[in-house]
């Protein structure tokens, strides 16, 4: 019995509707208490916050669940399974979430003094009218345009080089591991960035990391081609980490110096009397930004692959056109061989079209901090 997607899609749909309702909250406490000159500080404390969540649940839980990382190095007698499952590891940090948010619920009390004397909504109807409002401003929809399209020189890098290096034989349990050194580095990269994006212009610095990022993509794409070639029966080398390490490294510098300057942007230009759902929203649109052409990169992967039957006159046996062309090679005692992947054809297009997108629309980005305040204020229709 396969996977119950339904059920799957309805609990993590309602998981990330709720989440996301916390955190229009916090976005809303970051613009409040900290000063108007000061509030590109917010995004520091995000990315530091989401750097520790995704060591905990994403490195730790995999080095604990793996099998023989536990034996290896945490174990004296081996044993078939790692530390930790995955029911159990949801479950232990579900009751860790459920108990600290209903402590913050009984426990955190608002500061009614800072409270501002006119509100600018009154209920649930009215908040979304003006959000609406709020999407239709010029400034605001044209920042919401550049950003949707910002990311896509990116999408082939980011989404698909972990599972093609994955793909090639590199354990994923060591490439977990090889983020628990850039750890430190992502929690102090956003202190150094900050300096930077806390002024008046924080685009800037995104705007002059775009480029490096790109260049790194084909660097990356020329990681997964070197790969199989350093490849022995023990597994594979120290220097080939060492690379790996030194390639991440540098792809977080770039995509932190361009994350914390959208984050603080957005902070900078959100309106304190809706801050939480305005910031949320323009964060939202950000973030969206770089999940739908990571969801087309991963989706283009095959039927950009081709393969050629070397049985069956060497026959084109591509994935995307039917999966019995691989069985049919097979009896015919052939085998279809990759030709060309289609990561790297992705990788090449997603270059140019990054370079394109810097070239022409990346100076219109950087002239929306131009914008006065009154460009990006909240306008009420009644």
């Amino acid at each position: 019995r396969g996977p119950d997607v339904v059920a799957l899609t309805v609990t993590f749909f309602l998981f990330e509707f709720l989440a996301a309702t916390q955190d229009i909250a916090v976005d809303g406490w970051a613009l409040t208490m900290l000063s108007r000159e000061n509030v590109g500080y917010a995004s520091t404390c995000n990315s530091v916050g989401q750097t520790a969540g995704y060591f905990l649940g994403n490195v730790l839980f995999l080095a604990l669940e793996s099998a023989s990382f536990c034996n290896k190095y945490l174990r004296i007698q081996p044993q078939p399974q790692g530390i930790v499952t995955l029911s159990d590891f949801l479950f232990f940090w579900g009751a860790v979430f459920l108990i600290t948010t209903t402590l913050v619920a009984l426990l955190k009390k608002e500061n009614e003094e800072l409270t501002p004397t006119k509100e600018e909504t009154k209920g649930i109807t009215d908040t979304y009218r003006l959000l609406f409002s709020i999407i239709k401003m010029p400034a605001v929809l044209t920042f919401c345009l550049l950003i949707l399209t910002a990311k896509v020189g990116f999408s082939a890098a980011d989404a698909v080089t972990g599972l093609k290096l994955v793909e090639e034989g590199v354990p994923k349990e060591h490439l977990a591991l090889l983020a628990v050194p850039m750890v430190p580095l992502q929690i102090i990269l956003p202190l150094i960035i900050s300096k930077y994006t806390a002024g008046p212009q924080p685009l800037n610095t995104f705007y002059k990391a775009m480029p490096f990022r790109l260049l790194l993509g084909l660097e990356f794409a020329f990681l997964v081609w070197w790969t199989p070639t350093v490849k022995h029966e023990e597994g594979f080398p120290i220097y080939y980490y060492a690379v790996v390490l030194l390639s991440y490294a540098l792809h977080q510098i770039t995509l932190y110096s361009m994350y914390v300057a959208i984050m603080a942007f957005n902070a900078k230009v959100s309106d304190p009397l809706i801050g939480g759902t305005y910031m949320t929203l323009l964060n939202t649109v950000s973030n969206l930004g770089g999940n739908w052409p990571s969801t087309v990169a991963l989706w283009l992967v095959d039927p950009l692959t081709v393969n050629l039957c070397f049985c069956i006159s060497w026959r084109i046996c591509n994935a995307s056109t039917s999966a019995s062309l691989f069985q049919l090679c097979a009896k015919a005692g052939g085998s279809c061989v990759t030709t060309l992947d289609g990561y790297y054809v992705e990788s090449v297009i997603c270059v140019i079209l990054g370079f394109g997108w810097w070239f022409l629309l990346g100076p219109k980005l950087k002239k929306l901090q131009d914008e006065g305040q009154s460009s990006w204020k909240c306008k009420r229709t009644n």
